[in-house]
Parts: structure tokens; C-alpha cells; sequence
């Protein structure tokens, strides 16, 4: 094939057209995600998507209440108004205890959902968490925390066992944990 042939450019026009339509679809990964601003303006009605883009303007207590509801949620909901306010609180008792923003505490607490048949409510794995990582005086990584909730659920053990076993664990880096000599 010589470069002014026509199987060349057509092959050339081909891969044009593959370019072009891969930068109309934004990226799945979060960290490359970039969404548009009518993606945004959707989301911000309280849209089920499935997460919560570094630039989404979305409520994260919004959204894992739709998440919860298992759909788009209206705004004059009166039973979604209350589990947001109960998700919104305990997203912000958790924020001083994570280096994860809401944004992403409410991605992995969506993650660990999506993971179990038996996931406990939002804003029970979050207050749970919280409660580990709380004593610690350290914030923690909240994405971490949720592995090993998951790994330990998966090896048997129910919801307050394994928050027991992480409070144990977690408990020796606790200011006032007896040090080794």
C-alpha cells in the first residue's frame, strides 16, 4: 500500500472516526472521569448513577438515599428527605475520622453494597466505621476500613462481629493503647 492509496486513507479516516467517538464518552474510572455539565445538572436531581464523579455536584447523602430507594428520587420526597438528613449527618460525624471527602466515603459505601447480599444501610456501615476509627485519634482510610469489613463478612462473621474485630484491631492505634518496649 503506498501512503497516497486508498485503502490508506480510508484506514487513516477509520481511525479518525474511532478518535472522534472515544472522547464523546467520558471515562468509568473516577479519577479520569470528567463529566460534562449536563451530566451534572442530571445528577444533580438525584439521578441514580453509578458514582460520584470529583466533579459531581450531587448531595452524596442524596445519593446514597437514591441508591437506597433503588431510584431517582424526587425532591418533595418526604421519607427520601429523612434518610437524607440521616445520611448527611452521619457523613459529616465521619468526615474528621477518614482522608476520604463524602464524595468518596459514600462511593465505597455504595462499593460494599454492591459487594453483599446482605449489606447493612448506609448510614448504619458508616456510623459503624466511624465508630472504629473514631478512638483511633488518626483518620483513617475509610476504603480500607470497608476491605476489611467485607473480607471479614465473607468469612462469616455478621455486621457487629466484624465491627467488633475491627474496633479490636484498630483499637491499638489508639492514643492510649499500651506501647511495646
Amino acid at each position: 500500500m503506498r501512503p497516497g492509496s486508498t485503502a490508506v486513507r480510508g484506514a487513516a479516516a477509520l481511525v479518525l472516526v474511532v478518535l472522534t467517538a472515544c472522547g464523546d464518552e467520558p471515562a468509568r474510572e473516577e479519577g479520569h472521569h470528567e463529566a460534562s455539565a449536563a451530566i451534572v445538572a442530571r445528577r444533580d436531581d438525584g439521578a441514580r448513577s453509578d458514582w460520584l464523579t470529583p466533579d459531581d455536584r450531587t448531595d452524596p447523602a442524596r445519593w446514597l438515599a437514591a441508591r437506597a430507594a433503588g431510584r431517582t428520587l424526587p425532591p418533595d420526597d418526604a421519607a427520601v428527605a429523612r434518610l437524607q438528613a440521616v445520611l448527611r449527618d452521619v457523613l459529616a460525624r465521619a468526615r474528621p475520622h477518614f482522608i476520604e471527602d463524602p464524595r468518596m466515603i459514600a462511593n465505597r459505601t455504595a462499593q460494599v453494597a454492591g459487594m453483599m447480599t446482605n449489606a447493612p444501610a448506609p448510614d448504619t456501615l458508616i456510623a459503624g466505621l466511624t465508630a472504629v476509627a473514631a478512638p483511633t485519634g488518626r483518620r483513617q482510610l475509610y476504603g480500607s476500613l470497608c476491605q476489611q469489613y467485607v473480607t471479614l463478612r465473607a468469612g462469616g462473621a455478621d455486621h457487629d462481629a466484624a465491627l467488633a474485630r475491627l474496633r479490636d484491631s484498630y483499637g491499638a492505634q489508639s492514643p492510649s493503647a499500651p506501647t511495646a518496649r
